[in-house]
Parts: structure tokens; sequence; C-alpha cells
């Protein structure tokens, strides 16, 4: 089968920076030319920027492909890179988290007082038998304590896998009998939505009945961290409260070095079935990577900016986005602990007025759902500090890019499209604000340093113009290590595709334009073979919500005598279109629509007008479940969705 994925849909708006922000902008175009002239030399002064205990002498050794270190030779310790070196510097007065919880409660935690914090807690840990190498499983909120668990067991050499907050004791007890984890750090509960939702309760139950499970119980320890202020059962000699140790300990800890291969993070991927794909991350490559694309993708100025990114510390986003990267940096940045939509759909806006926030770093699905409610929210705030606003998590409809630019950027805000993945660590393909000429819906180009490519099946490049197989062609500071403990699957999943080229292959398909710029068409899995056309769903997403009566749209391709597969859509309806128009007939109209963006091809067979489409609590959309509905089937496992009563609703409206 050829994997030529045909694309129809064109885009020629073009917004380049202006002058003002490209004579400021962090990353400036020879960026490129350093990189292209000496590619692990560039990395390597990326490398210098970060503290070393014992410089590296050695960069990239990739002679025992897929497996690469990068800097092996030298040590460092992340969380003093994160913490320490910025109040030696004389800036530990300036605000590292401005923490906002959603039921209103906030915190301002200097970089002097997160150092205090996490020095102690590492004295905590240690205290507990928990040293280098160990893991340890964290089940928390968004509040302070769960970045500074992160950089605790960091700052001892020990391995951390986060765990999000809304998994099941389920999934919780898979990725903690995988990891073999010593000890668990959660709380007592965290807001979501208005109520506490319970979480020592979970931890308890992943813990509970081991007998006859077959299963070795390697958890000694478990430290809770007081928020919700619900009841919670207690182990003695088991469980601890954070508040009762944590001030006790000694507030000196030495921050000794650790190879920059040492392990710093599991972290299991979502959505997968059977056991837990743990994505293995090292320690001076990944922080490497992290405070650079941090640095010039999001333009930080660590003085002036106040920096947001909304992602949960549970997702990779928030490892490198929230934890590593602005740490690293020495930025200031908002933590907030809710939905975005609690206790009022502005709340998000609220806080970028509140805080003067001028780098927003969100999902499209969140603007998406912005969009459904309207613009009206937005514009009751003032979003004027924004200067810089991105995009991550999966592709971005053009008219999503274009709404998330004109009202919540003022048309004045560069917007950087982000494509990378648990796997690869850090940003891969994006915009640099100051230098790149954007384009709604494009990921745009490999960043310095970063090579990339689209290639057929064989592996040969499809050249401008065409679409296929998303590729990285060379190895890169932040790239996943491995899958814990399972080094073949690692190389199965990852290489064995373009094994005699050495590519590691993503599974997201994506299109080079007549310039070269990169358009990621989504999974490869997402892909419909209809009358022999191979068309992307994303695409198709694209032209449904640039309908002026769409919020937001999936896309599935449904078994069909006829044409193979067929277009299956689930759309929902802005709230302020269906006050002003009927619903009737406008599946119809929806139909006629794609026909004339795309063509007759992609015209939908079905389209179903829904209230939501079902969400992983990262907001991914679950196609899976779709495809499900659309072909009549059992509708499989929701537990990783948000709201888990969205399929069966959507299942009634189908029948």
């Amino acid at each position: 089968m050829s994997s030529q994925i045909d694309h129809l849909l064109s885009e020629t708006r073009r917004f380049a920076p202006s002058a003002d922000f490209a004579d400021a902008a962090v990353g400036a175009a020879d960026l490129y030319e350093r990189a292209a002239a000496d590619r692990e030399g560039f990395w390597a002064d990326q490398a210098r920027e970060l503290h070393w205990h014992t410089p590296f002498t050695q960069g990239l050794d990739w002679s025992n492909p897929p497996f690469a270190t990068w800097f092996a030779d030298g040590e460092l310790n992340v969380a003093y890179n994160c913490l320490d070196r910025h109040v030696e510097a004389g800036h530990g007065d300036r605000i590292a988290l401005l923490w906002e919880g959603e039921n209103g409660d906030e915190r301002r935690v200097s970089y002097a007082e997160l150092t205090d914090e996490v020095k102690r807690v590492a004295n905590v840990l240690q205290g507990l038998g928990v040293g280098a190498g160990d893991r340890v499983a964290i089940y928390l909120p968004m509040i302070p304590e769960a970045v500074a668990a992160m950089l605790a067991v960091a700052r001892i050499g020990a391995i951390h896998s986060v765990v999000f907050g809304g998994f099941s004791a389920d999934s919780l007890r898979a990725r903690i009998d995988d990891a073999g984890a010593k000890l668990v750090i959660t709380a007592d509960g965290g807001y979501r939505k208005g109520k506490v939702s319970a979480l020592k309760p979970a931890v308890d139950m992943a813990l509970a009945d081991r007998n006859g499970s077959g299963v070795q119980e390697t958890v000694e320890h478990v430290l809770v961290v007081r928020r919700g202020g619900n009841d919670v059962e207690w182990q003695d000699g088991r469980d601890l409260w954070w508040h009762e140790t944590v001030p006790d300990a000694s507030p000196d800890h030495e921050a000794e070095g650790f190879p920059a291969e040492n392990p710093l993070f599991i972290l299991y991927t979502s959505g997968t079935t059977g056991k837990p794909k743990g994505i293995l991350h090292t320690s001076g490559g990944y922080l490497t990577q992290a405070a650079f694309t941090n640095r010039v993708v999001h333009d930080i100025h660590p003085e002036t900016d106040v920096y947001w990114c909304t992602a949960d510390i549970g997702w990779i986003t928030g490892h490198t986005y929230v934890t590593y990267g602005p740490l690293a940096n020495g930025a200031t940045q908002v933590l907030y602990e809710g939905t975005p939509d609690t206790p009022h759909p502005g709340r998000w806006w609220e806080v970028i007025e509140k805080y003067g926030v001028t780098v927003f770093y969100t999902a499209p699905t969140a603007i998406r759902s912005f969009m459904k409610i309207g613009r009206e929210v937005p514009q009751k705030f003032d979003l004027s500090s924004l200067r810089l606003l991105g995009s991550v998590g999966e592709p971005i409809n053009p008219e999503a890019w274009m709404w998330y630019r004109t009202i919540i950027g003022d048309e004045t805000a560069p917007i950087v499209d982000t494509w990378w993945q648990t796997e690869t660590g850090a940003i891969m393909i994006s915009a640099l604000p100051g230098v790149t000429e954007t384009k709604p819906g494009s990921a745009q180009v490999p960043l310095p340093g970063i090579t990339v490519d689209v290639v057929d099946d064989a592996g040969e490049p499809v050249g401008h113009g065409n679409g296929g197989l998303l590729v990285i062609t060379e190895p890169w500071p932040s790239m996943l290590r491995g899958i814990w403990g399972d080094p073949e699957r690692y190389k199965e999943t990852y290489w064995d595709k373009f094994a005699d080229k050495g590519y590691y292959f993503a599974g997201d398909g994506a299109r080079l334009d007549d310039d070269g710029d990169v358009w990621l068409l989504g999974r490869v899995d997402d892909v419909m073979n209809v009358s022999g056309h191979r068309l992307s769903t994303a695409e198709i997403e694209s032209a449904l919500v640039g309908n002026e009566a769409v919020a937001e749209a999936a896309v599935v391709g449904a078994s069909d005598e006829t044409t193979g597969q067929a277009v299956v859509a689930f759309v929902i309806i802005k709230q302020s279109f269906l006050k002003a128009h009927p619903a009737e007939g406008l599946a119809s109209t929806l139909r006629g629509w794609v026909g004339e963006q795309i063509g007759p091809i992609a015209r939908p067979r079905d389209i179903y007008i829904v209230g939501e489409l079902p969400k992983t609590r990262s907001g991914k959309i679950m196609r899976r479940l779709l495809r499900d509905v659309a072909e009549g089937r059992e509708v499989g496992d929701t537990t990783t969705l948000a709201d888990t009563m969205v399929m069966s609703t959507i299942s009634a409206q189908v029948k």
C-alpha cells in the first residue's frame, strides 16, 4: 500500500514577526547556520549553558544504534541547574511559581523558597532509604509540592514516575509495579471542577490486596501532602504527612553530580492497552534540549516574562515545559490547579489578566473548546500582556489558529505551533518566533540541530508538495533512551520500520508544502483509505472547523462496502451559532461544505452533531472509540477518558 497521503487543503495566509519582536527575540536566524555547520558541536554549546559538576568531553555516541548517549563522561545535577545556581547568581528573590488553586488559594514561591523546600524533601527521601536509581511514583494535583517532589527525586539521583492525578487505582498500580517504585508521593486530594478529587484512597487501593497477585510489593512508604482536607485512612509505619516531616528536615543538602546518562524519569504513555509503556529519559541531553527549546521557542526573557504552560505534570509537556525547561532558565511561571471552566468559563483569561502572563502555551483542544463558548468570554478580560502564544499536543486547525491569533493574541502575538512527543522529550518542529514567517496550521520547520524528513514506505523522501511518514533522521539530545525494562519493544516500536536507514519513526503522517514546511496530518492510523485515496482525518477536521457553525470536529474512517472506508464526522456546533440558526439540515450543509473545501471524495458519509467529544484528560480525542460507534461495535475501554459518560451519550445519538 502506498504511504503517499493525499492532501487537498491549501492555506495561503502568512504572518511575519514584527520588527520589534524580531529585534528582541532570543532565537536568531544564525542558530540554523551554526547547527548546520556542526550539529554535534552546536548541541555541545547548548549543553555548556548548564552547570556541569564534571565537564563533558564527549558529545554523541551512536556506536550502538538505536541506543544513544550524549555527553556521557560529564556529570551534572538536574535540580542544582533548576534551583541552586539561580540563587547563587543572586536571583533567590525572583518568583519561580505563581500558584493559583482552583478554589482561589494562591502562593508565590521564590527560587530561594523552592530550593529550601527541595533540599528538605531530598533529606526526607534519603532518610526513608531512597537513593540513586530508586524509583519514586508521584501522584499529585498541580500544586507547588508536585514540582518540589520531582526536583527532590532528581536531586538525589533517583528516578521519578509521575502518574496523572486523574488516572484510576488500576492504572496507578500497573505503573507502580512496572517501575518497581519504592515510595509514592501523593495528596489527600486536589480540586477539580469545584470538588475535591480524592487521591490517597486510590493509592491505598493500588497498594492493597497483593496476596496471590504474584506481584512483589516494592512500596515502603507513602508521603502525603494535605491539600483537599478530606478524610483519609492511615497506615502507621508506611504513611507520612508531608507537613509533619518536610518542615522538620534539615535545609542543608549538597547537590552531587550524577552522570549525564543517569536516568531522570520514566513516563508511561497514556491510552496504551496491555502492559504500560514506560518511556525512559536521562539527564544531561534531556535538560540541554528542554532548556534550549524553552528559551528560543517560547522566547523566554527570565527577568521580565511571566510564562504559563497549562499542561499537567502527569504529561511530558508538564515535565519539560513546566518543571525542567522554565526552571533551568530561571523563569517566573504560573501554576494552576484546576480546569479551564471552573468556577466560570473565563477562568484562564482571568488568571492571565491577574498575573500579567506574557507567554501562554496550551493545547488546540482547549482553544477549540473556547471557540465553542464564544469570543465574548475572553473579551471580558485584559489580555494585553500576552506577547507570544504556543500550541502543543496535536495538529491545530488553521481556523483555530486564526481564532487564537485574533481573539487571544490581538492579531499581534506570534504563534509557535510545536510538534514533539513523550518519546522525543522536547520540541522538535516549530516556528522560531522572531525568525519564521508563520502559516496557520503548519508546524513549520525542524529546530536548529534537529533533522526530519517525510518519506514513503521504503524510506525514500517524498519531496516538496507531497505527504507521507514523518521520520527523524539523526539522534537528538532529549531522545528517549528506551522503554523501561524492555529494549526489544523499544527497537520494534520506533526503529524497526526504517532499520536499514537508522530513522526514528514516530507514527505520524505529514506533508511538506512547496516551501518545504511541515504540516502534520495526525497519526498514520488516523489516515483513511476512501476509494483508493489516502485521506488525513486532520485535513477534513480542519475543513469542518473552517465553517462558521463548527467549534470542533473529529473524523474517523468507518468500513464501507462501496468505498472501502467512508468518512464519518462528529461535530460540535458553536453556541452562538445555534442561538441564531436552526440545527435542522446542518449535517447536509456541512457535507456539502467539505465537498466544496476539499473535493467530493472527502465528503462525509455521515455527520453526527454531538455535544461533546471523547477526550483523555490531556485533551486528546480518542478517535478509536468514535470508530467503534461509527462501525456499530461495542465501545472499547473508556477508563482514560476525562468524562466516561460521553460515549454513552454519543452512542445514543448515533442510534
